[in-house]
């Protein structure tokens, strides 16, 4: 029995180095061991913020905290912690906040070896302050049985969403509080122009009934049938579905559509900071991403040696290639200043619809 347990403590140990080959990766494994700790701010869905901690400290015999924050939260969060942060690395939740984060020296910059498995070189800083793990499309989830029983269509375009019968029933999430919702305002100005842009989300204000905390919020209402119409990530709608809710249709608006990478990056000032290079390694590996699948996070992943969600085969009308070329750099620069005139241009609008809890 004794020579068993051995095995398997060796076992765990070749496991756990071999994501790294050389002499150099072994020589991080130890420095971050010599850390001991690492805490983590996850954006996100906890199950598998959690799977992936416990995975990390299982590996690396380094005791793991974590904590569940919106990316808006984690982004004011460390801006008012600047250079003594309480965590060490950031953990998913779409990328406009990482940029935002990284330009304003919040993030502190490494090459990941892992990183050459990235599909897309569009899938990372270019200067190490963030990498993609996964890739999610902005789209509309709609519950079918509430638009038969309304007698309505459900909308195909994102102009469609303007219509007087769609009045209360479309949910979105707060632009102060979640990244999905800086990608919508992002991704209306990439398409139609800043003063285009504001002009429509005036008039799609008068059909939003409730602006959630957390980008999914909309999503975990529509099966219920409280959210008629939820404007978010298709693999939020995805994981209703499989959780029973064959109410719902996905949809992708036909005039164009944009998508997240979420995303993982080290905090400046760190103080686990070798643990916290390690993390990275570990979560551009398939030892990492590949949990996502059995905690119900079912994104198009961006490395090229993990393997995709069994899930979303029964999803081919999903195709993460059918967006619009996302510009990182203008959503880098103009993200805050982008959120800010969109509530200038809702005025009193912007009520009490707007959650924060």
């Amino acid at each position: 029995m004794k020579k068993f347990f051995a095995f398997m403590l060796c076992l765990s140990f070749v496991m756990s180095i071999a994501l790294f080959a050389s002499a150099e990766d072994a020589d991080l494994i130890a420095a971050a061991k010599e850390d001991g700790e690492l805490i983590v701010y996850g954006s996100c869905e906890e199950p598998y913020l959690i799977k992936a901690c416990q995975h990390f400290e299982e590996l690396y015999g380094i005791k793991v905290s974590y904590q569940r924050l919106s990316t808006g939260e984690v982004q004011t969060k460390i801006a008012n912690e600047k250079g003594n942060p309480s965590a060490d690395v950031w953990f998913g939740g779409t990328n406009d906040p990482y940029n935002e984060s990284a330009k304003a020296g919040l993030l502190m910059a490494y090459e990941a070896k892992n990183a050459s498995h990235l599909v897309n070189p569009n899938y990372r800083d270019a200067e190490g302050y963030w990498y993609g793990i996964y890739k999610g499309i902005l789209g509309f989830m709609v519950n079918k049985e509430e638009l038969a029983r309304l007698g309505l269509e459900a909308p195909q375009s994102w102009d469609d969403l303007l219509k007087e019968e769609y009045k209360g029933l479309i949910w979105l999430s707060n632009p102060n509080t979640a990244g999905t919702a800086k990608l919508v305002i992002n991704t209306l100005v990439q398409m139609r122009g800043e003063e285009e842009a504001l002009k429509y989300f005036v008039e799609l204000d008068k059909n939003i009934a409730q602006y959630t905390k957390s980008g999914s919020g909309p999503s975990k209402k529509v099966g219920v049938g409280e959210c008629v119409i939820g404007i978010g990530f298709l693999h939020d709608g995805v994981y209703q579905i499989l959780q029973g809710y064959d109410n719902i249709d996905l949809i992708i608006p036909s005039d164009g559509t944009a998508y997240e990478i979420g995303s993982t990056a080290i905090f400046e000032g760190a103080e686990h900071e070798n643990a916290a290079k390690l993390w990275v390694e570990y979560a551009l590996s398939p030892e990492c991403v590949e949990l996502a699948d059995d905690t119900g996070s079912y994104q198009f992943l961006v490395l090229d040696n993990a393997k995709q969600p069994e899930a979303l085969q029964n999803f081919p009308n999903l195709d993460p290639n059918n967006t619009i070329e996302y510009d990182f750099e203008d959503a880098k620069n103009n993200t805050s200043k982008y959120v800010q005139d969109y509530f200038d241009a809702l005025g009193a609008a912007a009520d009490d619809r707007f959650k924060t809890e």
